[in-house]
């Protein structure tokens, strides 16, 4: 079904603070659009305004026909105790709530209920669009694609390892049907083969897709429009494109911006200078006038009342020219990330050890793997997703005991890491108490550094676990550029973060001279940070390539 959703001036505010405001946007069919903008200006939010799940303060949607599916399909997984894959999957596909309605409208129908016909019917069209009618046989097929276990569809979702998480969280995306859908940082936790699919599916979808990502690769290769949220004013605006032309477009117009408010300032100043001077002659000439001639000389009176009057003129159109200059607001000097990752002296030569090591999960065993880590050695690790990355990682940090093997950190070794949970900033405890504690800094140096990464004072004082997932990302940021550090361990550190942030820490690790063990799919990532080593993790077997 061919649908359109207008949003005609949202705003939205929480806590008395406007996230979006006087939002205006068309989503048509065949539209791909992307958001972008900082973390925590209202991406997530205008998706949830579009899909109908934010209570709106002014403005109003229009989506036609009213019967179009809207799909949402947010950030996080939103795991739910005892709830199956396969209830996972009918609810994020939008089949578990149409096939509520479509019991109720049968029932009704049933009964006898006014106007039940035709529920039932509108009740049916949607059940039958969103392809709920063979969901079971799709999500098999597709699970089984995505080499998912055979009994992973009746699993709990909360007995699912991260990279199962993970590809059953892409393939609720897969299985989607709706007419608009709405894709929150889909990209994140992807692995290759993830994200080939990803771009395959967007490259099929016949209705509009709205996409928040921060993946630079993704939005070059699958949207035609950037929807950029301004944190100032909080609303939006559009430029055509792709990502790399977005990036050309928006610099242009910040050149041309300020060069019309400089055009704007230039002619104020000229024009209040010319008055000034103007006021300051005519004061000047009646003091000479009145000393130099007689009072009882009408000539010269007549003389000095039509000078006044002439200066007054000039002084008069001068004001008028002031008044009738369009007033052009200067533009804002952007807040920017600056970030550096502060070193600690040099461990030793070795940093860190496996010696046959293996690691035994229930379904999956990791080993045995020999590796050995060497000072200065800049390692990415990649591989599918269920893989054995991160268990890499946990095994070489000695984090995850071993069920066979060796496992040694060297000698003056000082970690910084930001695991891909962001498993320091969970719980209830406040950023603030975590890094005073990671610091040892007093709470007013803190707040300082966390206000460096746009976090306030609002954010860092609330409990950890209630930090969006870019918030998270970024006070881990903040504490690797306050606690030196001489083995960075980075897993997944581009998930959730902003794209200037990404940005600022590409830099960052440019000027790292530590050890950098580095876990990521991020594509302009890969080819941007410099690599001494390249490791492949597949199926619980290590190897190395070339870089």
């Amino acid at each position: 079904m061919s649908a359109t959703l207008v949003a005609s001036g949202l705003t939205v505010t929480r806590g008395g603070a406007t996230v979006l405001e006087g939002v205006s946007l068309t989503v048509a069919p065949g539209d791909r659009l992307g958001v972008v903008g900082p973390n925590g200006v209202g991406k997530s939010t205008l998706l949830r305004a579009l899909a109908g799940l934010v209570p709106l303060d002014e403005g109003r949607l229009d989506l036609a026909p009213p019967t179009a599916g809207v799909g949402l399909l947010p950030q996080e997984p939103d795991r739910r105790p005892g709830e199956t894959l396969r209830a996972f999957l009918a609810r994020r596909t939008g089949v578990a709530a149409a096939q509520s309605e479509l019991d109720a409208a049968t029932e009704a129908l049933a009964t006898g209920a006014a106007a039940a016909d035709d529920r039932f019917a509108v009740a049916l069209e949607r059940w039958l669009a969103l392809g709920a009618a063979d969901l079971d046989a799709r999500a098999e097929e597709v699970c089984a694609d995505l080499g998912l276990p055979a009994d992973a569809l009746d699993s709990p979702t909360t007995a699912l390892s991260g990279g199962q998480a993970a590809r059953g969280s892409l393939a609720s995306v897969l299985l989607s049907r709706f007419d608009i859908t709405l894709l929150d940082e889909p990209t994140n936790d992807l692995d290759f083969d993830g994200l080939d699919r990803l771009e395959r599916f967007v490259a099929q979808v016949s209705g509009a897709l709205v996409v928040v990502s921060h993946d630079r690769e993704f939005l070059d290769r699958t949207i035609d429009t950037v929807a950029e949220i301004d944190p100032h004013r909080h609303g939006l605006t559009l430029f055509a494109g792709g990502w790399t032309a977005y990036l050309e477009a928006r610099e242009v117009a910040r050149r041309q911006a300020r060069d019309r408010y400089d055009e704007y300032a230039d002619q104020r100043a000229d024009l209040v200078a010319q008055t000034q001077r103007q006021r300051e002659q005519a004061v000047r000439g009646s003091v000479r006038a009145k000393r130099r001639m007689p009072d009882n000389d009408r000539a010269a009176k007549g003389a000095r009342i039509e000078a006044a009057t002439k200066s007054a003129a000039r002084v008069r159109s001068l004001e008028s020219r002031l008044d009738r200059l369009d007033e052009v607001e200067e533009p804002r000097k952007e807040w920017q990330l600056r970030m550096s990752i502060a070193a600690a002296p040099r461990s030793g030569d070795v940093v860190a050890t496996l010696t046959g090591a293996v690691v035994r999960r229930p379904a999956f065993t990791l080993g045995p793997v020999d590796l050995a880590v060497a000072w200065a050695d800049r390692i990415v690790i990649t591989g599918p997703n269920g893989g054995g990355k991160t268990t890499l990682l946990g095994a070489l940090l000695g984090r995850i005991p071993l069920d066979g093997g060796g496992q040694s950190l060297g000698s003056g070794v000082r970690l910084g890491e930001i695991d891909q949970a962001r498993g320091q900033f969970r719980g209830d405890t406040t950023a603030l108490a975590v890094a005073e504690l990671a610091t040892q800094w007093p709470a007013s140096e803190v707040r300082t550094l966390f206000a460096k990464f746009g976090l306030g004072a609002d954010q860092v004082t609330r409990p950890a676990s209630s930090l969006s997932p870019g918030e998270r990302t970024r006070a881990g940021l903040a504490l690797l550029q306050a606690v030196g550090v001489n083995c960075l361990v980075l897993d997944e550190p581009t998930n959730h973060l902003d794209l200037p942030a990404i940005d600022q820490l590409e830099q960052a690790l440019a000027g790292y001279p530590g050890t950098l063990l580095l876990v990521t799919h991020d594509r302009r990532m890969l080819d941007t940070v410099a690599v001494t080593r390249r490791l492949h993790v597949a199926d619980g077997q290590l190897s190395e390539r070339s870089v």
